[in-house]
């Protein structure tokens, strides 16, 4: 017998004992994948909830999908629409409507693409830049603030580890 002690999303902790010969698993299955599927599920869940937070308070209507937008924007600089769309993991008619919510909100502005005329290059606005900074820099603290209890080398191999889920997905 084991016990699997988990966080809820009102921050209260929670023990659930578990038999790790029990037939909890499906035959074949492998505890480290079942045990990487409930973390994440739940990691998941809180950074969607963080991203609506975050999102908010850049713009009260900006849409929590948006930030990521933002992030890439400031971390890149101008990209294409289609750049954008790939990397999010969406398609064309989304992007466009994320782009428009975000234009109409003075938070970014398109120009032609130098290299390409029928294209175009989206970009951050001095607004944009500015209202977006202050949210990450918040946001960057309450991790220092969360992981204060770790090492660096552990914060650096967690990016990494994220780093490399992430282009796996790409």
């Amino acid at each position: 017998m084991g016990a699997d002690v988990h966080e809820d999303g009102n921050g209260e902790r929670h023990t659930a004992e578990r038999d790790t010969n029990s037939a909890a698993a499906p035959t074949g299955v492998d505890h480290e994948f079942l045990a990487l599927e409930r973390e994440l599920t739940v990691f998941l869940r809180r950074a969607r909830a963080s991203s609506g937070e975050m999102a908010r308070e850049v713009h009260p209507d900006l849409e929590p999908a948006a930030y990521g937008l933002l992030v890439r924007l400031e971390e890149c600089g101008a990209q294409r629409a289609t750049e954008l769309a790939a990397y999010i993991g969406v398609g064309k008619a989304t992007m466009s409507r994320q782009l428009r919510a975000l234009e109409d909100l003075g938070f970014v502005a398109r120009a032609p693409d130098p290299a390409d005329g029928r294209a175009w290059l989206v970009s951050l606005t001095e607004r944009g830049r500015a209202d977006f900074s202050q949210v990450r820099d918040a946001r960057r603290a309450q991790y220092v603030r969360q992981l204060a209890g770790w090492e660096r080398t552990e914060v650096a191999e967690l990016a990494r580890l994220l780093h490399q889920l992430n282009a796996g997905a790409e």
